[in-house]
C-alpha cells in the first residue's frame, strides 16, 4: 500500500521531553511523515524520519525572520512542496501559528495538536524569541479561523480552546498512546521504596510540594527515596530545599527514555504534584502517566488539568488538591505501607492503559482523522472551481 505523505511541522525537533511526537508519528501505517522546522535540537529522536530545514536547521537570521515575519525562504518552500503532502500537522499552537503561511502558500489544510501551555499560558517569550503574549493571541486568533481542525490531549484543553475563542465543531479531543510493547514492567525486578519523579524542573511539575511531601514520608520511613529526573529552571532552588528538608534523595537531570524506564520498572511509586503556575500554565495530559501505569507503576499526583482522565482515582492512583503536600504526603505513606492495595493499583493501571491509551490502538484513531480532513477538504475543492484555481 502507497503511504500518503504528510508533513508534521515542529519548529524546533525535538525537546527532550518530546518523546510522544516521534512514538506517534512513528506508528503511523497509513501515512508517511516529513518533519518540517527551522532547528534541529534533538536529531536522535527523530531517527530515520525525512526531515526538511532550510539552511540545515544552522541559519539563526532566517530562523529569526520566519517567527517574526512569517518569510518563506523559496528553496525551503520549494522542497516542502515537493513532498506534496495531503495535510499540515503542527504540534503546539504556537507552532500552528509558525506553520500558517507555509498552509497558505501550499494550500494544504492544517491541523494542530494543543498540548497543554499553548492555550493555558499567558506567557509565551520563553518560547519563541521577540514574541509577547499579544503577539501569539493575535495569531491564534487568525490560526483558530484559518486551521481546518484541532485536537486538543485532553478534555481540559478542549475547555481551555472553546473558552479562548477555537469554534467548538472544529475541535476533537485525542489521547496521545503508550506503545505497551515497549512500556510493560519486568517481573524479575524487585521494586524499592523510591518515589519517582518524571518531569521539567518548572513551576507547574509542583516538585517543590513533592519535596516538602516527602519531608513528612521520610520523617516516618526514612528508606524511602525521592529520585528526580529532569532539568529546568528550578533546579538549584529545588536541589536547596532538598538539602534542608529531605534524608535520601537524587536528581538525576534529564535522562534518556531507557533509563526512565528503568526507574519506572525498579520504584514504588510515580508522583506528579502539578500545579497551575502564576502565568496561568498547566499540564494538557502529561505522558508520563500512562508510561507509569503501563509499567504497572502507581500515580500519586494532583487534581490538576487532564491528569484526572488518564487515571481512575482510587484505583489506579490517589490525588490530591494542587499545593496540597500534607495529603499527597499520606498518599504516598499509605502506598507504600499497604503492599496489597499497590498491587492492585498496579495491575489495573496497566489494564487501563492496554484498553484505553494502547499506542497503536489510538494511532490508528488519529490516522481516521487524517482521513476525514483529506475527504472533507477534497470534497470542498472540487465542489469549488474558484478555490482550486487559486490553490494552483
Amino acid at each position: 500500500m502507497n503511504k500518503k505523505p504528510i508533513i508534521i511541522f515542529r519548529n524546533e525537533m525535538l525537546h527532550y521531553s518530546e518523546t510522544f511526537i516521534p512514538a506517534q508519528i512513528n506508528s503511523l501505517s497509513k501515512y508517511e511523515p516529513y518533519y518540517v522546522g527551522t532547528k534541529l535540537i534533538d536529531t536522535q529522536q527523530l531517527g530515520k524520519a525525512k526531515v526538511i530545514v532550510p539552511f540545515g536547521g544552522k541559519s539563526r537570521i532566517y530562523r529569526q525572520l520566519f517567527t517574526m515575519t512569517g518569510y518563506l525562504w523559496s528553496g525551503w518552500l520549494n522542497r516542502i512542496k515537493d513532498i506534496k503532502a495531503q495535510l499540515i500537522h503542527a504540534h503546539f499552537g504556537i507552532d500552528g501559528v509558525l506553520a500558517l503561511p507555509i498552509a497558505q502558500k501550499t494550500g494544504l489544510p492544517l491541523m494542530v495538536t494543543f498540548h497543554g501551555y499553548d492555550i493555558t499560558s499567558n506567557d509565551c517569550s520563553k518560547y519563541v524569541p521577540g514574541w509577547n503574549y499579544q503577539t501569539y493571541e493575535r495569531g491564534r486568533r487568525i490560526l483558530f479561523k484559518e486551521a481546518k481542525l484541532f485536537i486538543a490531549v485532553s478534555d481540559f484543553i478542549r475547555s481551555k480552546l472553546i473558552e479562548k475563542g477555537c469554534p467548538e465543531e472544529k475541535i476533537v479531543v485525542h489521547y496521545i498512546g503508550i506503545d505497551t510493547d515497549k512500556f510493560k514492567p519486568d517481573p524479575t525486578v524487585n521494586r524499592k521504596p523510591v518515589v519517582l519523579f518524571v518531569g521539567r524542573l518548572t513551576e507547574k511539575k509542583g516538585c517543590e510540594y513533592l519535596i516538602r511531601a516527602m519531608a513528612q514520608v521520610q520523617s516516618v520511613m526514612p528508606e524511602v527515596e525521592l529520585v528526580i529526573i529532569g532539568n529546568g529552571i528550578l533546579k538549584p532552588k529545588l536541589e536547596e530545599l532538598a538539602a534542608q528538608l529531605l534524608c535520601r534523595y537524587r536528581f538525576l537531570g534529564a535522562q534518556p527514555p531507557e533509563v526512565v524506564r528503568s526507574w519506572m520498572n525498579q520504584s514504588r511509586l510515580l508522583a506528579v504534584p502539578s500545579v497551575t503556575a502564576a502565568t496561568g500554565d498547566t499540564e494538557g495530559a502529561p505522558m508520563v502517566v500512562l508510561e507509569a501505569q503501563a509499567m504497572g507503576l502507581p500515580v500519586v499526583g494532583s487534581i490538576h488539568a487532564g491528569i484526572p482522565e488518564l487515571v481512575a482515582e482510587g484505583e489506579t492512583a490517589l490525588l490530591a488538591k494542587e499545593r496540597d503536600f500534607n495529603t499527597l504526603a499520606q498518599n504516598i505513606t499509605y502506598l507504600i505501607k499497604d503492599t496489597d492495595f499497590w498491587q492492585k493499583l498496579s495491575h489495573k493501571g496497566q489494564e487501563r492503559v492496554n484498553t484505553n491509551f494502547n499506542l497503536h490502538t489510538q494511532t490508528q484513531a488519529l490516522e481516521k482523522i487524517y482521513d476525514s480532513l483529506i475527504a472533507k477538504e477534497n470534497k470542498e475543492v472540487n465542489r469549488s472551481p474558484a478555490v482550486l484555481g487559486q490553490l494552483i
